[in-house]
């Protein structure tokens, strides 16, 4: 569970990281305390980089499913 977290965590940054690149590289700080008056597609500010990062996280998580049913455990 630990390690899933982790990984969820990690894909949240590299999606934030990504996606608002310009706004990090400018501006961090203010862009960091902008988050609960943004957001995007009708959700919420804080909570939208969750979800985002939730829907990459799902996207990563099919294909290592997928490939742990196919290899053998030991």
């Amino acid at each position: 569970m630990k390690k899933e977290l982790v990984i969820y965590f990690v894909v949240i940054l590299v999606v934030a990281l990504s996606w608002h690149h310009k706004q990090w590289l400018d501006h961090p700080f203010e862009h960091l305390i902008g988050l609960p008056q943004g957001g995007a597609f009708g959700i919420p500010g804080v909570i939208h980089p969750l979800v985002f990062g939730f829907l990459a996280y799902l996207l990563l998580w099919i294909p290592r499913l997928i490939a742990k049913l196919f290899t053998k455990s030991k």
